[in-house]
């Protein structure tokens, strides 16, 4: 494949190693001081775009890609207010899309079985559900994209949750949600369903970032050929 890299950080070159080793080759770099070179020209012979910039410029960006039917893999968070929008124009140009908040193949095994253990615990509700993110100090949004998904698969098997709440805090009806930056630490997620006599406890630790790239490239070789909306169950199959 030929890939436009937008965002070239940590992750970008991270990406960009990945893709290389995978025979795949970078024809487009795109930063924030040449973020104007997402144009047809540039595009024209672009396979795939793998998209991890900040959350300012992520719409933006993913919709030139779109309007070129170019295909997008994108992994930006703290930008889906405008989702709906990306997915109109992906289906108004024939082309595909993808968003995760996490491509990690180990969380969405995660993710998988966080929804599943919600589902077995709606018969016990003597047993609080809490998340748990800790990241990076330059990681912008809080809580993290991934444990709002984790919310979102708790919400939707167990009839006592409908949201999510500050993790110093406790609202009925709500997931308590604590985030903690520190370090260098590219991302650790828990669920923890506690009750007076045990707890139960779900938990992804990153050891780099690599996870992340390697499941982004996954996702952009599943999509580049493909038309409609993805996500990573589809990438997965399951």
């Amino acid at each position: 494949m030929r890939i436009a890299l937008i965002g070239y950080g940590r992750m970008g070159h991270e990406i960009e190693s990945i893709a290389i080793k995978r025979n795949h080759s970078i024809n487009l770099i795109i930063d924030q001081d040449n973020a104007s070179d997402i144009n047809s020209e540039k595009l024209k012979d672009i396979d795939v775009a793998i998209e991890f910039s900040s959350p300012s410029a992520a719409f933006d960006n993913i919709n030139r890609c779109l309007e070129n039917s170019v295909p997008v893999v994108s992994g930006t968070t703290g930008w889906l207010e405008n989702y709906a929008k990306a997915v109109e124009t992906c289906k108004r140009n024939g082309t595909s899309f993808i968003h995760s908040s996490n491509f990690s193949i180990g969380v969405n095994l995660l993710f998988m079985l966080n929804a599943e253990l919600a589902k077995r615990m709606e018969g016990y509700h003597e047993y609080n559900a809490s998340v748990e993110e800790i990241h990076h100090v330059k990681k912008l949004d809080a809580p993290s994209g991934t444990a709002l998904k984790l919310v979102e698969g708790i919400t939707g098997g167990h009839s006592l949750y409908d949201g999510w709440c500050p993790g110093d805090t406790f609202t009925d009806g709500k997931v308590p949600v604590s985030s903690v930056r520190e370090g260098m630490v590219p991302g650790t997620h828990i669920v923890t369903w506690d009750s007076e006599v045990d707890s139960i406890t779900l938990k992804h630790e990153a050891k780099s970032r690599q996870g992340f790239a390697l499941g982004a490239v996954i996702a952009a070789e599943f999509i580049h050929d493909k038309h409609g909306i993805f996500t990573m169950r589809d990438v997965m199959g399951f």
